[in-house]
């Protein structure tokens, strides 16, 4: 059987290596390595600003993760920025944005962590926190708290027990977008996890870290709703090559 496709959006940034320096697309290997271990199969979704560029990759995936990163820009759910929010990555906004929006549309299952939770909640109309302080380790360095489970959501579904979570985070939910629960919560009363009850597949965004940790269970959910929607038959079949004209 084959494994689901998992397509994980990707950081823009300056980057070196080897005798290189130029601006690359990139990700943290922790991100493919927690697909891997879940049982999918992960594919990189660097920015794409073409007409429909987020609808036909959506459409080519069952599963979709939108990454870490960068703070969301405050002009997304129409505040000023705090002057200890960071500074923007716009390309990045529009195209997460508009996978999201993709993904909810055509009941692919969507895991959002961190930033990708944060954007979750902002797509669907909610805004956010733009500073917590003691949600890291340090600066650069992951810290580790509790998380509580908020019984009968699907993120209890995959984790029942209060868990130790990797986290780094300085923003987080403030009022929450159309139709999503809190699934989760710090003991700050920080919103942990959000989810999209009440649809076909699973939507789901988490603050911390899974890909810091060895817990793949909430990848593994993510994966499980993508091996199902990819095997029911009311998904139509992924877009296949085009069939090559034979040379004679």
């Amino acid at each position: 059987m084959s494994r689901p496709v998992i397509g994980i959006s990707t950081y823009q940034d300056q980057a070196r290596w080897g005798v290189w320096e130029m601006p690359a697309v990139l990700l943290p290997a922790g991100y493919p390595r927690l697909v891997r271990a879940a049982g999918g199969l992960a594919v990189l979704l660097p920015p794409d600003d073409a007409e429909d560029a987020a609808r036909d990759t959506v459409a080519a995936l069952d599963g979709l993760v939108i990454a870490g990163g960068a703070d969301v820009e405050p002009a997304r759910y129409g505040v000023v920025a705090d002057p200890r929010t960071g500074p923007p990555a716009r390309e990045r906004d529009a195209w997460e944005l508009a996978l999201i929006r993709a993904a909810v549309e055509q009941e692919v299952p969507l895991l959002g962590i961190c930033r990708g939770m944060q954007l979750l909640n902002v797509a669907l109309g909610g805004t956010l926190v733009q500073h917590l302080e003691d949600h890291t380790g340090g600066l650069g360095v992951f810290g580790s708290h509790p998380v509580v489970p908020v019984p009968g959501t699907a993120y209890a579904d995959a984790v029942p027990e209060t868990a130790m979570v990797p986290a780094y985070h300085h923003q987080a939910v403030d009022r929450l977008g159309g139709g999503l629960v809190a699934s989760a919560h710090a003991p700050d009363g920080t919103v942990e996890a959000v989810e999209l009850p009440g649809r076909a597949s699973l939507v789901l965004g988490v603050q911390w870290h899974p890909e810091m940790g060895e817990d793949t269970r909430v990848m593994a959910a993510l994966v499980r709703a993508a091996g199902e929607r990819s095997r029911s038959p009311r998904n139509p079949a992924r877009r296949s090559p085009a069939p090559r004209t034979p040379v004679s």
